[in-house]
């Protein structure tokens, strides 16, 4: 894709406002994604809401794999209600605009949730490495503090990352259509809509997400392949199926997490249509958030 030539001179101004063209670009109500959109929402929110009372109400779960769980809750509701609510507004009432303040306010918090939730995700794959390849040394290597600075660390590279992306993103022009063919404010979308020169934002989104997706994706695949490894070495047949019950859901949500995210921001942007993007953005706008309770049922039931 080329780079587009920067606006020059004073006859560019610039619109106070974007158009959300959802899933369709006709005015009105688009009752199939509001349905769809609401059923996930409202399961994301109830299992969620429900995972983090009772680890929060029980002091037998107050334990550090239990602790990055009610994290990963409480980053898949805020991640989750970043664009369904907004979403469903513009599905249900037909209004499609958003403020030129409030998209990239939207942007902003959803980058930031979501980097946080990489790297949170990270930090739960070696939490269940210490616990079953360092049992001996697993209090004193996640120790509640080591924890808390787990996951103070995540939202902090989050935030550098979310503030690095809209910062480069909002300082372009946009000046010529308004309509963003998305259903919430996100960049690569952004990116094909400015008038601006975009090489260097592209560039920027590209190394910058790649990074993060590779090195906590890296984190990810070492620690279980230590802890398969470990598995496999258990004499008992009944303690293997426990150890894999275990790490099977997480490493399926691990899977559609990182696979979806490299497939929207770890390649260029030329690659796959925004129609392509915005379809799996629902993936882990959405879907993710909602499996994330049941999985984590799943894998502790035993």
């Amino acid at each position: 894709m080329s780079a587009k030539e920067p606006v020059r001179g004073g006859n560019c101004t610039a619109g106070t406002e974007f158009i959300l063209l959802g899933f369709g670009r006709g005015p009105g109500f688009q009752l199939v994604p509001f349905l769809m959109f609401l059923a996930m929402y409202m399961v994301t929110v109830l299992g969620n809401t429900i995972l983090v009372l009772i680890i929060r109400a029980d002091s037998h779960l107050h334990t550090p794999m239990y602790f990055f769980l009610m994290n990963l809750s409480l980053l898949d509701l805020c991640y989750s209600s970043t664009i369904a609510p907004r979403a469903m507004v513009s599905f249900l009432a037909g209004s499609k605009a958003i403020s030129y303040n409030g998209c990239a306010t939207q942007f902003l918090f959803f980058a930031l949730f979501l980097t946080t939730e990489a790297f949170l995700l990270a930090a739960m794959a070696f939490d269940q490495y210490s616990a079953i390849c360092n049992l001996l040394q697993y209090p004193t290597t996640m120790s509640k503090w080591v924890c808390i600075q787990l996951v103070v660390g995540s939202y902090i590279c989050g935030y550098v990352n979310s503030m690095v992306q809209t910062g480069f993103t909002f300082m372009l022009h946009y000046c010529g259509s308004n309509e963003i063919d998305h259903f919430f404010c996100d960049g690569p979308p952004l990116i094909s809509l400015s008038s601006s020169d975009t090489y260097i934002n592209n560039l920027v989104m590209f190394t910058v997400c790649s990074l993060i997706i590779a090195s906590t994706a890296l984190i990810v695949l070492v620690s279980y392949i230590y802890i398969i490894s470990t598995i496999l070495r258990i004499h008992s047949a009944e303690g293997r199926q426990r150890a894999f019950s275990n790490c099977t859901s997480h490493m399926m949500v691990v899977t559609l997490f990182y696979g979806t995210n490299a497939f929207m921001y770890a390649q260029p942007t030329w690659i796959f249509s925004l129609y392509q993007r915005k379809v799996v953005s629902v993936f882990y706008a959405l879907f993710i958030p909602m499996l994330n309770p049941s999985s984590t049922a799943l894998g502790t039931r035993t």
